[in-house]
């Protein structure tokens, strides 16, 4: 109490790091900063012609692969966002996913700007992505809360967002003007002190003896009903 008046208890304020060009590697592949000379030409072998994956970023479809290295280089260029490329064993870049909106001294931190091909859609790879970025922003950056926000329209985005662990905040609405369209956004969170239960679940559901013949015997929801 400060004055009679409640206040919000006291936390470590050292500000959170930057993200970085780091290399986070994982079992399925691994996540590294995005190089367009080294990604660009499997991310759009990836992409080409599925206009589909573009729907609800603010950028996109681009009519041929000059006009995807262009966006490519300039991404690659900026700090918030900082992209990273998701690279599968063999080396070949499948998607992309950033780190953004970066308040480090109110260690607040945001996933999104994420394009999958198809080739990486709902596979192992795509949640390990998502596991090492979550575990780099806790663990390494010290932010304290990340953040999941989407088109509320983009049922499959609020899937993904349920599933890895973030909990629903709300929507705020005709948040932003996209490609001339009105947009409301859904809001999503997870926080430092989830963490550690959110970490055993990923966990639980990315080691070896939880897939059999490729395919998982327990689903990640299961994974993270089983921690709580």
């Amino acid at each position: 109490m400060t004055a009679d008046r409640p206040v919000g208890p006291k936390i470590d304020a050292t500000p959170a790091r930057r993200p970085e060009p780091v290399v986070l590697e994982g079992r399925f592949g691994r996540v590294e900063k995005l190089d367009p000379a080294r990604h660009g030409a499997a991310l759009w072998e990836g992409v080409k012609g599925e206009d589909a994956l573009w729907t609800y970023m603010a950028y996109g479809p681009f009519a041929g692969e000059a006009a995807f290295s262009d966006w490519l280089g300039e991404r690659a260029q900026l700090e918030d966002p900082f992209s990273y490329a998701i690279v599968d064993r063999e080396g070949r870049a499948l998607g992309i996913a950033a780190l953004m909106r970066a308040k480090p001294a109110m260690r607040v931190i945001e996933v999104g700007n994420i394009l999958l091909s198809p080739r990486v859609q709902r596979t192992a790879l795509a949640t390990e992505a998502q596991y090492l970025l979550t575990r780099y922003a806790f663990e390494t950056l010290r932010f304290r809360r990340y953040e999941w926000k989407c088109d509320a329209l983009n049922a499959a985005s609020r899937r993904a967002a349920l599933r890895l662990g973030f909990t629903f905040e709300g929507i705020f609405l005709q948040h932003m003007i996209v490609k001339g369209r009105s947009r409301d956004t859904a809001w999503y969170a997870m926080l430092d002190r989830e963490w550690p239960a959110r970490r055993r679940a990923f966990e639980r559901w990315l080691s070896p003896e939880n897939f059999d013949a490729g395919r998982q015997k327990a689903s990640l929801a299961s994974c993270h009903r089983a921690g709580q």
